[in-house]
């Protein structure tokens, strides 16, 4: 559950860290030649496979796709949708690329707490419902701090990503995510 320990029934308080053997590493890059990057870029890839989301690219386990009025974009991701990979997020990582972020997968929508015990970046941290649309995004959440985040009473998915990116790139609340995990009535389905 991100950044702390599990708490009964309707109170979940997450560790906000990521699990991943590879503490810090680098999103996988591509090497290409100059005709293939061109037209690439042309068509809007990125490098990578992370920046901006593209409607014309399908879903995968390790990407999450955001949207909302004005801006898209795209992080790579690892998941969480088990308890013992909820109660350890984000802790102990001393970085995160930019490009990179946690989402946090519940069996069904229910309230969402969230703490910063253990975890020693900061994050954002940006709730959303059983259809994908982002309820609310807590900006800047402190590295070491158990105070509990509110995420509402009806939280299903929980993306954390660097502190300070939903900010600057418009993230709020409306904003729709896509994903395999998100059900059939998603806002943004991957089909």
């Amino acid at each position: 559950m991100g950044s702390g320990a599990a708490r009964p029934r309707t109170n979940r308080v997450t560790r906000l860290g990521v699990q991943s053997a590879a503490v810090g590493a680098k999103a996988p890059r591509r090497v290409l030649v100059p005709v293939a990057l061109l037209l690439g870029l042309s068509l809007g890839f990125s490098l990578g496979g992370y920046g901006p989301a593209s409607a014309a690219s399908a879903c995968a386990q390790g990407r999450v796709d955001l949207r909302w009025e004005g801006g898209s974009e795209r992080f790579g991701v690892e998941v969480a949708d088990d308890a013992a990979e909820r109660a350890q997020g984000l802790m102990g990582r001393a970085a995160m690329d930019p490009g990179r972020g946690m989402l946090f997968v519940y069996e069904r929508p229910g309230p969402a707490r969230f703490w910063m015990k253990n975890t020693l970046i900061p994050l954002d941290i940006i709730f959303a419902d059983a259809a994908g649309q982002v309820t609310r995004v807590h900006s800047m959440a402190k590295p070491l701090d158990e105070t509990p985040i509110d995420g509402g009473e009806s939280v299903q998915y929980v993306l954390e990503i660097n502190g300070g990116l939903a900010e600057r790139l418009g993230i709020r609340p409306g904003a729709q995510l896509r994903h395999p995990q998100i059900g059939p009535n998603a806002a943004w389905s991957c089909e």
